[in-house]
C-alpha cells in the first residue's frame, strides 16, 4: 500500500490538470478570440500569434452603440432583484428557522417548490399580468420576474443557515439584555454574513445569465446583454468576434464572483461548527 500512494498521488494531480484545462480552455480562447483580427478568427490551424486588436470592443463600446445601455440595464435589474432577494430572504429565512407551528415543513416545501417549477411555466401568466399593469419593457417587470424565482431560493438557503446557527447564542444576548431586533442585527447577521453573501452571488448569477425573462418580457428600453449577444446571430451570419467580447465582458463578472463564493462558501459551510 505504501508504493502505491505515489501512483496515486500522482493519478489525482493528473485527473485535476485535466480538469483545470478542460474547464478554462473554452473561457482562455474566448477571452484570446475577442482579441483576434477577423482575418484571425477562422484560421486553420488556429493562430497562436497574432497582433491583438481592440476592434471588436470598440464596436460594441463606441457610437451608434447601445450596448453600455444594456450593461446598465442588466446591473440595475441583477443587483435590484439580488438586494430585494436578500432583505427578504433573510428576513423570512430566520423567521422560518426560529418559528415553531403546525405545517412549517409543507410551507418551507411549498416555498423552495416554486423555484422548482420550470421558467416556461410562469412565462404565460407572468406575461398576461404584465400587459395589465403595463409592466412589459420596463426593468421593474424584469426585476419582478427575477424575484420570482431568485427570492424562494434566498429564503430556502437563508434558512438552512439560520437552523445551523446556535440558538445558545441568542439566548445569550436576550440575557444580556438585548431585544429580537438588536439580537438578530449584532449577533446572528453577522455570523450568518457567509451565507448572505453566498446567496447574493447565486441571485445575482441568475439574474444576470438570464435570456428567458428578458426576451419576453423586455424590449427597446429594457433590453440586457444577452439580448445583445442574440442580436449578433442574424440572417446573414454570426459576428463572431463581437460574439467574443460580449461573451468575455459577461464572463469576467461571474468569474470574480466565483472566486468570491468559494471564500464565502468554506465559511458557510462551517456556519455554527464549534470547536
Amino acid at each position: 500500500m505504501q508504493a502505491l500512494r505515489p501512483i496515486k498521488s500522482v493519478l489525482l494531480a493528473l485527473f485535476v490538470l485535466i480538469f483545470v484545462v478542460w474547464t478554462l480552455f473554452p473561457i482562455v480562447w474566448m477571452v484570446v478570440s475577442s482579441f483576434k483580427p477577423d482575418n484571425a478568427l477562422f484560421a486553420f490551424p488556429p493562430q497562436l500569434f497574432f497582433t491583438p486588436t481592440g476592434d471588436h470592443y470598440a464596436g460594441l463600446f463606441g457610437g451608434g452603440s447601445n450596448f453600455v445601455s444594456y450593461i446598465q440595464n442588466s446591473v440595475v435589474a441583477a443587483v435590484s432583484s439580488t438586494i430585494i432577494s436578500i432583505v427578504l430572504g433573510t428576513a423570512a429565512g430566520y423567521g422560518l428557522a426560529r418559528s415553531h407551528f403546525r405545517g412549517k415543513a409543507d410551507l418551507s416545501f411549498w416555498i423552495i417548490s416554486t423555484r422548482m417549477a420550470p421558467i416556461a411555466a410562469v412565462i404565460l401568466p407572468l406575461y398576461l399580468f404584465y400587459s395589465k399593469l403595463h409592466l412589459l419593457n420596463t426593468l421593474l417587470g424584469l426585476i419582478i420576474a427575477y424575484l420570482t424565482f431568485s427570492l424562494p431560493f434566498a429564503i430556502w438557503l437563508m434558512n438552512a443557515f439560520f437552523v445551523d446557527l446556535p440558538i445558545a447564542l441568542e439566548e445569550a444576548s436576550k440575557v444580556d439584555g438585548a431585544t429580537k431586533w438588536q439580537t438578530f442585527w449584532y449577533v446572528i447577521l453577522p455570523l450568518s454574513a457567509p451565507g448572505v453573501v453566498t446567496t447574493a452571488i447565486f441571485c445575482f448569477i441568475f439574474a444576470w445569465n438570464d435570456y428567458a425573462f428578458a426576451t419576453t418580457f423586455g424590449g427597446p428600453g429594457s433590453q440586457t446583454i444577452p439580448i445583445a449577444a442574440a442580436q449578433l446571430m442574424t440572417q446573414s451570419g454570426i459576428d463572431w468576434g463581437k460574439l467574443m467580447a460580449i461573451g468575455t465582458v459577461t464572463v469576467l463578472p461571474m468569474i470574480f464572483f466565483g472566486m468570491v463564493v468559494r471564500r464565502w462558501l468554506v465559511r458557510g459551510l462551517t456556519l455554527g461548527a464549534v470547536k
